[in-house]
């Protein structure tokens, strides 16, 4: 889990590498809040814009310039927060958080390519458990402060009362929002597995897929899997999650007849391994999938063009 970064400098003259230096928890810690990698850059560049708004005065007045910056970045990500819960009402079909890529894997496997040093380490996130697909699903389920109070607490491991100063709530009403986020955590399924049995289990899907092998495809699903595809009303996507392990494979069996000269590359999404569909070199789909024993039981596809940014930064790096 990430842990809050650990800011020291002279109160007189604030350091303007260890403000620099706290993108990358920024980042990370708005991103897990938002959901949305666009969104989060956006809270991140208000917060860094409302530090430099500043005089230098008010800026030396500030004792601990890291914790100013994440308590802006919160109070800003819990106001988008609000406005977003209004804005998916109105979103066309499904809306599934914003998947991630590991950059060093594409450059490690890409001729020439370059090395995991051509991206800007303060860009990247931290790809842990706390950004499974399936966990980012369950956060949306959680009201904004709810959401916040626990990702401050339980993920980034803020004491209740620096919680209570970022979110403008007492500290018995920050503990209360956790554990009220807790049990939603805990009434939600049980993890994947391990990643290496999941990997073995992606690439039996990708080749069943590529073969077009239906009843392979049932076998690899739970009887009582889901898939939601996110198209954002952009592209060609079912507009309600798709259940049942059969009418998933039909649905995927269909989009491979629909869609001939696709490629499925095993990537890494989010922390685990998922597929990444392209067409002629460009990202068209990104799949992230939850797997309980020796089935796939949940796939997100998304396909929405404006939560692909990422993967097609890494493919331009």
């Amino acid at each position: 889990m990430s842990t809050p970064t650990e800011a020291g400098h002279d109160r007189s003259e604030p350091d303007l590498s260890v403000i620099i230096g706290e993108r990358r928890h920024l980042i990370n810690l708005a991103y897990r809040l938002l959901g949305s990698l666009a969104e989060a850059e956006d809270a991140v560049q208000e917060t860094y814009a409302r530090w430099y708004a500043m005089s230098r005065a008010q800026q030396e007045a500030i004792e601990t310039p890291g914790a100013w910056l994440t308590t802006v970045a919160s109070r800003i990500c819990l106001d988008q927060l609000g406005s977003a819960r209004a804005r998916r009402e109105r979103y066309v079909g499904e809306w599934v958080p914003e998947p991630l890529p590991d950059r060093t894997e594409w450059f490690s496997g890409r001729a020439g390519g370059g090395s995991s040093e051509s991206a800007d380490p303060a860009d990247r996130v931290t790809l842990d458990e706390s950004v499974n697909m399936a966990f980012l699903v369950v956060l949306e389920s959680m009201t904004p402060a709810e959401r916040v109070a626990f990702i401050l607490h339980d993920v980034f491991r803020y004491p209740f009362g620096e919680v209570a100063e970022m979110v403008g709530r007492t500290p018995a009403a920050c503990r209360q929002l956790a554990s009220s986020a807790r049990r939603r955590v805990g009434a939600a399924p049980a993890p994947a597995g391990p990643a290496v049995g999941q990997a073995g289990l992606v690439r039996q899907f990708k080749q069943a897929w590529e073969a077009k092998d239906i009843g392979a495809l049932v076998d690899l699903l739970d009887p009582a899997a889901t898939m939601v595809a996110d198209g954002g009303g952009m592209v060609g996507a079912a507009l309600r999650p798709i259940e049942g392990g059969k009418r998933i494979a039909e649905y995927l069996i269909f989009i491979a007849d629909k869609a001939p000269g696709l490629t499925l590359l095993e990537r890494t999404v989010n922390g685990v391994p998922g597929l990444v569909a392209q067409h002629t070199g460009t990202t068209v789909t990104v799949a992230a999938f939850e797997v309980t024993g020796e089935r796939v039981t949940r796939i997100w596809a998304v396909r929405n063009p404006e939560k692909l940014g990422a993967w097609l930064a890494v493919e331009e790096s």
